[in-house]
Formats: structure tokens, sequence, C-alpha cells
């Protein structure tokens, strides 16, 4: 049996994501089944459209579903990438986070690494 491994990123211009898909590549070349979602983003249209990369980078990666809660309890392993904002986590990837907080203490944080 394959080991389901989550991927769970937020990227704004895209660095993020091309570690994420680089992580993809790897783990499903060893067998992995593979689940790439994106943190949903909370930033203003207005924001994003003032940021030509922002923009381009939210328009090509479209068709990526937004992460789940669900898809955490699907997987047996989870990786999670997020740029940091004065040292903490993109608050993108914060507010997904917080979605799961019912299932932290009962579900999957059995062994973080």
């Amino acid at each position: 049996m394959s080991v389901k491994l989550a991927i769970v990123y937020y990227s704004s211009t895209g660095t993020n994501y091309k570690l994420a898909q680089a992580a993809q590549e790897v783990a499903a070349a060893r067998g992995a089944e593979v689940r790439l979602v994106r943190a949903a983003e909370l930033a203003p249209a207005e924001a994003i459209a003032a940021n030509p990369a922002w923009k381009a980078h939210q328009e090509a990666t479209s068709g990526i579903p937004v992460a789940r809660p669900e898809d955490l309890d699907w997987a047996d392993a989870i990786l999670f990438g997020t740029p940091t904002r004065f040292g903490s986590p993109a608050s993108q990837l914060r507010q997904f986070l917080d979605t799961t907080a019912p299932r932290a203490n009962v579900t999957f944080w059995t062994a973080l690494a």
C-alpha cells in the first residue's frame, strides 16, 4: 500500500508553489499517492491586481483545489509550505490550519517532524 501524502501550500507569486510541485514529483516518483492543494486566498482582489506576478500566479493555479480539512484526514503524511510574514506563516495557511483545530488533538497530530 502506498503512502498518501497531502501537500498543503500557500504561494502568492509562485515560489512556494514550485517547491510544492517539486515535492509532489519526488513523492510520486517514490510511489506515494499525492494530493496537492492550496490554501484559499484571503487578499482583496485589488491587492492582487496591483501586483502582476501575484495576479498571474493566481490565474495560473486557479485549477488547483482549495485545501479542506478532509484532505488531512485522507493523508498518512502532510507537508505544509508557506512564506513567512513577520516571522509567522502566511495568514492564508494559518486560517486553513485554524479550521482543523477540532481534529488536532484526536486525529492527525500524532507525529510531527
